[in-house]
């Protein structure tokens, strides 16, 4: 299976796989003053990347010359953005060590993770108080961490605590 073959693979089966009851979110419309909908999540990608494809929930797109997913459930009101870095079964124990560190230290809002054999970039938040300016900021950050891999590391310059790997 080839990588963009396995990649596709993976944002389906993240997309069908619900994160369950216990993740959902009862959020009181009256203390969020802008909700985001889904519609709105895929818009504003649609509008940050011109290679953005899909709706309904998954939207892949490039940024960054990375290519990336955005998978949404209203139902739980969930969303998170994935960008894949490399098999898993290539990464060294230096690695998995500097990335679990990274997931403390420099990986800020975004997080090194693994599903289905791949190492990737996430960033996982409830849907509907998602910002604007939020998603523009995940969106950077896991490039940045995605980028940053076998690096720094990091996903933005600021370190919270620690030193760079």
């Amino acid at each position: 299976m080839t990588y963009r073959a396995a990649w596709g693979l993976a944002v389906l089966c993240l997309a069908v796989a619900p994160a369950g009851p216990a993740n959902a979110q009862n959020v009181d419309p009256r203390l969020i003053p802008y909700r985001m909908t889904q519609a709105g999540l895929e818009q504003i990608i649609h509008e940050i990347s011109a290679e953005a494809e899909g709706r309904g929930g998954v939207v892949q797109f490039v940024y960054d010359s990375l290519f990336m997913a955005c998978i949404s459930d209203t139902l739980f009101d969930r969303m998170r953005l994935i960008a894949p870095i490399v098999e898993e079964d290539q990464v060294t124990e230096k690695q998995k060590r500097a990335v679990l560190a990274a997931n403390f230290h420099t990986a800020l809002d975004a997080r090194y993770a693994t599903s289905d054999g791949v190492l990737y970039a996430v960033f996982i938040h409830p849907l509907s108080p998602l910002t604007e300016e939020e998603l523009a900021s995940a969106i950077q950050q896991v490039a940045a961490l995605a980028r940053n891999f076998g690096t720094t590391y990091s996903s933005d310059e600021l370190i919270f605590g620690g030193t760079r790997q």
